[in-house]
């Protein structure tokens, strides 16, 4: 009888044991990608920002921060002219992490010994052949991105933005150098989206040291159910001054304030679907 006690004991214990290792081994996050499957690189919305409503290929001209500006509609214009110089500065800068970033959706990764994922592949940006490295690591709950470019005698492996998302794709940061031959910080991006219902945001902010603009940012967002879904909020650090925009994607109406330009206490100034000034409502 002792005997038998003494082993159901031993069986309790094993039993226990047992079904602690394979708790152990289960995954911590059932968001987490499964073994031999690569994350999902956060969609190029994430990166790259949506100024396809405020083109300025129009008659007549305004000037704006030294910038000749063709534009008829001023209130529309405005708006325009604030989202056409952060357009251009990063238009100029981004050409090339821009072009890795996009294509790397063409291209399937290789798991390495580590565990982490590596995509290579050659691109094109401004004419000239590149290739690019970016690699993929699992954190606890996140996934850490990094995204190395060489230029064929020119530059080898420059890290030019790395990054960091959660497991769901919903969130996330990239942060971006500002180029090989001066490799100090230019730009953090801080974005969000939600795939259910379409909403979503992305911020640039201005992080270059010593630079009078340092922390001036552009925030666009998205919120499908609004009747004007899209804006723009551009803050300038050395006015001191915050311009908001809001518009239909669809109508292309929409309204910009602007304290110190328009003179007034930041109200409104609107434009209708073909971009004339109109009353605000």
């Amino acid at each position: 009888m002792k005997n038998s006690i003494t082993k159901f004991r031993v069986w309790c214990v094993l039993s226990v044991f047992l079904i602690f290792i394979f708790s152990a081994c289960e995954k911590d996050d059932p968001t987490a990608p499964e073994n031999g499957t690569p994350p999902d690189i956060p969609p190029v919305s994430t990166f790259q920002m949506d100024f396809s409503d405020f083109q300025t290929q129009r008659t007549g001209k305004i000037l704006h921060n030294s910038h000749e500006i063709m534009l008829t509609k001023l209130n529309w214009g405005w708006a325009a002219a604030n989202v056409f110089v952060w357009n251009t500065i990063l238009t100029i800068n981004l050409i090339v992490p821009v072009a890795a970033f996009v294509e790397s959706f063409n291209h399937e990764p290789v798991q390495q010994a580590d565990g982490s994922w590596l995509w290579t592949y050659s691109f094109t940006a401004g004419g000239l052949l590149h290739t690019a490295h970016l690699t993929a690591t699992t954190d606890v709950g996140f996934i850490n991105w990094k995204m190395l470019i060489s230029k064929e005698n020119t530059y080898t492996d420059f890290e030019w933005f790395t990054g960091r998302s959660n497991l769901v794709v919903t969130a996330g940061t990239w942060t971006l150098n500002a180029k090989p031959t001066d490799p100090t910080p230019l730009l953090d991006i801080l974005w969000h989206r939600n795939p259910t219902s379409g909403s979503s945001d992305i911020r640039y902010t201005n992080i270059i040291p010593n630079h009078e603009e340092n922390g001036a940012f552009i925030q666009m967002a998205v919120t499908p159910d609004s009747v004007r879904d899209a804006s723009y909020q551009i803050y300038s650090v050395t006015n001191n001054n915050m311009t908001n925009i809001e518009w239909s994607r669809t109508t292309k109406d929409g309204r910009v304030s602007d304290a110190v330009h328009f003179g007034d206490t930041g109200e409104w100034h609107c434009w209708n679907n073909t971009l004339d000034d109109i009353d605000c409502q």
